[in-house]
């Protein structure tokens, strides 16, 4: 389908459940897919760094996204994420995700190699001419040190180059220079990937949000959104608060034993697993599981957000 332009809303970057044996559980997905679709989401983000992209192989991936794109049959729109390494790799991942159905892609700058600003320009510039789909920026510097500036994000912009960037930085004063320059670019979409501050993104002229935690909570990012964009500042303040602490459940992971990754997607599928949506929270290796201990601090934090 069309992808709008801005595309608006809440776009939750879709958890991929695994069975334990970490294949990807197809029925578990769709269920996912029903649980956010019902809480009135806008789109849906598959194969983020939420998606555990990284961690599946190619066959893993497609099976992801013709499942879910079979499965909205055109309800929302559907976007992929093309992450790899170099310009070449991106551009397979970019065939192979259209060829399974996405409606755009959402393209990291290359990583392993630092590039510099004009590299990651003319890696974008090439993705977008291969590719048949719009193409968003993925801004995550806490994995992609070559983040795209946002000179070179509203100078890509201008030329119909990007259809819109996913900044995941929490650098609030650089989304506010993306935003500012984007309002000349009327079909830009400017989005936040922070779970925390998407009252302020849409204050500062975001159009919308893809925060991970939507997946367990998608009405609350859905209410907040609507809040915000009603002017209700009150309301909206309260709700980001009340997320804001139920966010606490990345954190239900001991440090001394895991990386703040394996605990936030751990608690995420935890999360949907005591809510009854997903049939197995296994992350993919070498991810470290949570502890019967730490699974009890995650539901505490379910209880306080009344989702349980």
């Amino acid at each position: 389908m069309t992808v709008p332009a801005p595309l608006t809303g809440v776009i939750p970057p879709v958890c991929t459940p695994l069975t334990e044996e970490r294949e990807v559980d197809v029925d578990s997905l769709l269920r996912l897919v029903d649980h956010l679709v019902a809480g009135g989401v806008h789109a849906l983000f598959v194969l983020g760094s939420t998606s555990e992209a990284a961690y599946l192989p190619d066959r893993q991936r497609r099976l992801v996204v013709e499942s879910v794109v079979g499965h909205v049959g055109g309800q929302l729109p559907v976007l992929a994420g093309a992450v790899d390494m170099s310009t070449a790799r991106v551009l397979d991942q970019v065939d192979a995700v259209v060829a399974a159905g996405a409606d755009a892609v959402v393209v990291t700058a290359p990583f392993y190699v630092r590039t510099h600003p004009a590299e990651t320009e003319r890696h974008y510039r090439a993705v977008a001419a291969g590719s048949p789909v719009p193409v968003l920026a993925y801004d995550i510097p806490v994995s992609v040190p070559g983040r795209p500036p946002a000179d070179v994000v509203l100078r890509l912009a201008a030329d119909g180059v990007l259809a819109g960037l996913k900044d995941s930085s929490g650098d609030l004063a650089g989304f506010r220079e993306i935003a500012v320059g984007a309002r000349a670019h009327p079909g830009f979409s400017v989005l936040t990937g922070s779970e925390l501050l998407v009252d302020a993104a849409l204050a500062l002229g975001a159009h919308g949000a893809v925060p991970g935690l939507a997946n367990v909570d998608p009405h609350g990012y859905v209410r907040l959104d609507r809040l915000c964009r009603a002017g209700d500042r009150e309301r909206a303040r309260l709700e980001q608060e009340r997320l804001a602490a139920l966010f606490g459940l990345v954190r239900a992971g001991d440090p001394a034993r895991m990386g703040a990754g394996s605990s936030a997607l751990g608690a995420f599928k935890t999360a949907l697993h005591l809510r009854g949506v997903i049939a197995c929270p296994a992350t993919a290796r070498p991810q470290v599981p949570l502890s019967p201990p730490e699974v009890r601090t995650v539901e505490r934090h379910l209880v306080a957000a009344g989702l349980l």
